[in-house]
């Protein structure tokens, strides 16, 4: 059942317009009602479904406030893509693709945006096979429970090369992930402590040949 605390507890720890509040009621509901037939988050996350993948996937955004343009990278039930793309709905010129390989879950991404007016984009394939056909320039890549960070900066070395930030939520084994990179001194990054789990981190991951941006100057 829904948790008003849950709820609470989520716009405590991020403030929002009563409008984006409005918007990301409706993914709320949406998500329990697809969430019946398509696995989109784990069953036993549902009663913390505010603090545990909203809030957590509000940060993204809020780590790089002023992109506005992004891809999300496997974005499954929308998390943290389709949040990014919610917060960012009432920004001129904001858009988020969101890239996702399962056909259903892309009807659900669309069924959401559609509702709540998210200038969201949904691109159904695999990631290695999209990427090259965004012809937007990406100011920001983000990423949420997908694949080990040396994978996830493959996959978005294009971005990153041209300027683009990640953002990627890593868990508690995040220090362990950038030790593993082969690519030593290219990539700068920053880790920053999760405001939903203590053990977790954001990582903000740079090129450091890449050009500087409006979002890298922010």
């Amino acid at each position: 059942m829904p948790s008003d605390a849950d709820r609470d507890a989520a716009l405590t720890l991020f403030p929002l317009p009563s409008e984006t509040v409005r918007r990301l009621d409706i993914y709320a509901a949406l998500l329990r009602k697809w969430q019946k037939t398509i696995n989109l988050v784990s069953a036993s996350t549902l009663p913390q479904l505010w603090t545990r993948h909203i809030a957590d996937s509000l940060q993204v955004q809020a780590a790089v406030p002023e992109a506005k343009v992004w891809a999300d990278l496997g974005s499954g039930g929308g998390f943290p893509g389709l949040v990014t793309a919610i917060r960012l709905a009432e920004t001129p010129g904001a858009r988020v693709h969101l890239i996702e390989s399962d056909q259903r879950k892309c009807a659900f991404l669309r069924e959401v945006s559609r509702e709540t007016s998210a200038p969201a984009v949904i691109h159904n394939g695999r990631i290695e096979d999209i990427v090259n056909h965004i012809g937007d320039s990406i100011e920001a890549v983000s990423a949420r429970a997908l694949a080990p960070l040396p994978t996830l900066i493959a996959y978005a070395e294009k971005w990153l090369a041209e300027g683009a930030i990640g953002v990627f939520l890593k868990g508690q084994w995040a220090e362990d992930e950038v030790k593993a990179l082969s690519v030593a001194g290219r990539y700068r990054i920053i880790a920053k402590s999760s405001v939903t789990a203590p053990v977790s981190r954001v990582l903000l991951v740079f090129d450091e040949a890449a050009p500087r941006t409006a979002a890298r100057r922010g």
